[in-house]
């Protein structure tokens, strides 16, 4: 586990958007809408290289291993990113990948729809950044809409190898926890460790 160090007294984490139903429009707008303008989006840049995922609550990480994502600018338009996610079951060394496209949403601040390359260009998928920050190299908390095939969840990233400290995985949690979103703030409470060969 990567060392503790200082993080601030609140993070800077927000609900998901309402641009795609994810919260009730009318209980949560206000609030929403409060957030949002808080809310500063990074960088393309910050986004770009890999990223160790080492909390979730999708199931499938359960079974698996190593899972890390990689973010590749593409060529004609740095704003669109080749999605590369990486990863090993518990019970054997073959490597598996799933390869995509994301592209910015035009009605959401930091919202991307996915789209499989291959034999899964049929499947897509909408995901959001809702917190990150350059703490301990770098981390990020994104969120991911149901889907034909995943339940909604979130994910846990770390830029460093060794993931993040304790104190600062704590924070994040607690934050997390503390948006004004039942259903977001639950899934807190699903998250859990990806396995790691550090």
């Amino acid at each position: 586990m990567a060392d503790t160090a200082p993080t601030p007294t609140r993070l800077n984490i927000r609900p998901p958007s309402t641009g795609r139903g994810a919260l009730d429009r009318d209980r949560d707008r206000d609030l929403d809408v409060a957030l949002a303008l808080q809310f500063t989006p990074p960088p393309v840049s910050f986004l770009q290289g890999l990223w160790y995922v080492t909390h979730s609550t999708l199931p499938l990480w359960k079974s698996n291993r190593n899972v890390t994502i990689t973010y590749t600018p593409l060529e004609n338009n740095a704003e669109v990113l080749d999605d590369l996610v990486e990863y090993q079951p518990l019970t054997s060394d073959k490597h598996k990948k799933v390869e995509g496209v994301d592209v910015p949403e035009a009605d959401a601040t930091a919202a991307y729809n996915w789209r499989g390359k291959g034999w899964l260009k049929i499947a897509s998928s909408h995901w959001q950044i809702l917190g990150y920050g350059d703490e301990e190299g770098g981390w990020m908390v994104t969120y991911f809409q149901k889907t034909l095939f995943t339940p909604a969840g979130i994910d846990i990233y770390a830029r460093r190898r060794g993931g993040l400290s304790s104190q600062l995985l704590a924070q994040i949690k607690h934050d997390i926890r503390a948006v004004k979103d039942q259903k977001f703030s639950t899934l807190a409470l699903l998250l859990f460790p990806i396995h790691h060969n550090w």
